[in-house]
């Protein structure tokens, strides 16, 4: 075998590191120190104080092994009549799907809840919870969705123990070719003020 020139040889091993260098991966999103407030639709962190972060797999197995002691919370706004619409005039929302058995608890997940809308969080955690803070509560909305994140570590911040966030959400259990079920969501009690 004979050898390869000097120039050749100095030119390959000057490649190699770009060669062997890992793909650039997006930045990691930093927890912020309180909830999101705005922007909801956006990367996410990899996780979540107070809270552990689950796969379509890891979520899977909680519900094979804990069954229906397993609460899931969809916080998805639920949608709202268009502005301008004639007063009157017919309007359907589309369907929206879960994961079976969930709640659908709408606009628990922003980041600033008036005093109305957190008092109602909290009582329908309770209820849901039966009580016992160490439930296994898992929240999620869609993928890329701070709302779900914001409720989680809520939650935790209300003294919950065994709280989850999915963030692939209702997407990422659909990609999955798991069964889904039509929605109905719980309506938030109207604020103080609200039209």
């Amino acid at each position: 075998m004979r050898a390869l020139p000097a120039a050749v040889l100095a030119s390959v091993i000057a490649i190699l590191p770009a060669i062997a260098a890992p793909a650039q991966t997006a930045p990691a999103v930093p927890e912020p120190p309180g909830y999101r407030l705005d922007d909801y639709r956006a990367p996410v962190p990899a996780t979540v104080a107070g809270g552990r972060v689950l796969t379509t797999a890891t979520l899977q197995e909680l519900l094979a092994r804990e069954g229906s002691r397993v609460v899931l919370v969809d916080v998805l706004p639920s949608p709202r009549r268009p502005a301008g619409m004639t007063p009157g005039s017919p309007w359907m929302p589309l369907p929206h799907d879960d994961l079976p058995g969930s709640v659908w608890l709408p606009d628990v997940g922003r980041g600033a809840l008036n005093p109305t809308l957190e008092n109602w969080f909290q009582q329908q955690l309770a209820t849901l919870s039966g009580g016992d803070k160490n439930r296994p509560l898992v929240f999620y909305c869609l993928p890329e969705c701070w709302m779900s994140w914001n409720a989680t570590k809520r939650a935790a911040g209300y003294g919950y123990t065994n709280v989850a966030w999915y963030p692939d959400g209702v997407d990422g259990w659909r990609a999955a070719g798991l069964p889904l079920a039509t929605a109905t969501a719980l309506t938030p009690p109207a604020s103080p003020g609200a039209p």
